[in-house]
């Protein structure tokens, strides 16, 4: 079945708190080997992002004129020359992402956002993990006869109820191929959807003879 966030998340997250200060957030990202912290309120709440860019380009417009990193920062950063701790220099509001989200999700969301990393929260908005870029792709570290067993066995006959002899599954670097006739066109088709969301699967090649696509040949 495809990964959730949970699956892949690191638990043991740095973050710090809206008061901690530019000194104390520069020694913690050389400590903690992080680039960014996930900012949280006194109910443990996330509130904001602070990143090594914003801590940088704090430095770079201490005299108040932009300085070299502008390619770096967002606009409203031009208003913010003095921000000195966390809840100054955090972007808020935080993309995150829940733990029971597809693994998918997240890498659409650090995509679309162009973020690297994703805190994770619970129902009630407090940090429980974060997803990182590295995570999201470690799904894809899973080995082909991984993936073609859990096709064969948990999917085609385990879900669909049909004989994994009828159909032939290979993969080969994540990219599944399957061939055949299905029993029925639409049962073929939802193997297909099916077999899209394993974990580790690349893409799927759908070779199977539909009795549509054999009928409009002839």
């Amino acid at each position: 079945m495809s990964a959730t966030v949970r699956d892949v998340m690191t638990a043991r997250v740095v973050a710090v708190r809206e008061d901690a200060t530019f000194k104390e957030m520069a020694d913690m990202l050389g400590t903690c080997r992080v680039s960014a912290f996930p900012v949280i309120d006194s109910a443990g709440k996330v509130i904001g992002v602070v990143s090594e860019a914003d801590l940088l380009a704090r430095l770079a417009r201490q005299d108040g004129h932009p300085g070299w990193l502008d390619g770096l920062t967002h606009p409203r950063d031009h208003d913010r020359p003095a921000a000195v701790i966390a809840g100054e220099l955090m972007t808020s509001p935080p993309v995150t992402i829940g733990p029971d989200q597809p693994v998918q999700e997240a890498a659409k969301l650090m995509y679309d956002r162009r973020v690297k990393r994703l805190p994770v929260i619970n129902t009630l908005g407090r940090l429980i993990g974060i997803i990182s870029r590295a995570d999201v792709l470690s799904v894809y570290r899973r080995s082909d006869d991984d993936i073609r067993r859990e096709a064969a066995n948990e999917v085609i006959l385990g879900r669909f109820l049909v004989d994994p002899a009828s159909v032939s599954v290979t993969v080969r670097d994540g990219i599944l191929t399957i061939s055949g006739r299905p029993e029925t066109d639409e049962v073929g088709r939802e193997i297909v959807s099916a077999l899209r969301h394993l974990e580790g699967v690349v893409a799927v090649r759908d070779r199977l003879r539909y009795a549509d696509s054999v009928g409009a040949a002839r």
